[in-house]
């Protein structure tokens, strides 16, 4: 990435960074197209974050990172799982043992998510679905929970069809391609 910087840089071609910025936002966002490709219904943020107005800290409902909903219908956790990879495009998920319970409420969080655990804990999720998650942090979960990890590359791949979305709405009049090209170094036999 730092190449592709300092070359831009050099040609004079503007860049946009907004990585972040997708992570934590509710309209337009990561988490909200994670949410969409399992149709979670209801959605929220699952950790809000404090804006500041006036000196004191006001969150704002549509900033903050992660997501919350409920899928239309209760389902096994089996077939939770099989929707999960048909519908994110994963060729496996690792998660903690299953708990031979329904799955309603899902969390989510694209990328690196294991900070948002205990939000989605306490907030009754069943399933929580993020990436990046080492060994020992799958005791974490206790038997409260089941986490499952989709990948980092796979729970962001669907960024590059949000991103064509927004700027086709907001510029008609303007060429646009989405990539074919997968940057993901991580491959599976």
């Amino acid at each position: 990435m730092e190449r592709v910087v300092i070359k831009a840089i050099r040609e004079g071609v503007a860049l946009y960074a907004i990585h972040t910025n997708l992570d934590n936002v509710y309209r337009n966002g990561v988490n909200g197209k994670i949410a969409e490709k399992l149709g979670l219904e209801g959605t929220r943020i699952l950790a809000q974050k404090p804006l500041t107005k006036n000196g004191l800290p006001a969150p704002d409902p549509e900033v903050g990172s992660g997501m919350i909903g409920n899928l239309p219908e209760p389902m096994t956790e089996t077939d939770f799982l099989q929707k999960l990879k048909d519908n994110m495009l994963v060729g496996c998920i690792k998660h903690t043992p299953l708990r031979g319970r329904m799955v309603q409420s899902v969390a989510v969080c694209g990328g690196s998510g294991g900070f948002l655990l205990p939000r989605a804990i306490a907030a009754g999720a069943d399933f929580f679905i993020t990436a990046d998650y080492k060994y020992h942090e799958f005791f974490d979960a206790d038997g409260q929970i089941v986490i499952a990890d989709i990948g980092h590359y796979e729970s962001e791949q669907f960024t590059i069809n949000l991103l064509y979305e927004i700027i086709s709405k907001k510029y008609s009049n303007f060429a646009r391609y989405c990539t074919s090209v997968n940057t993901n170094p991580v491959h599976y036999f």
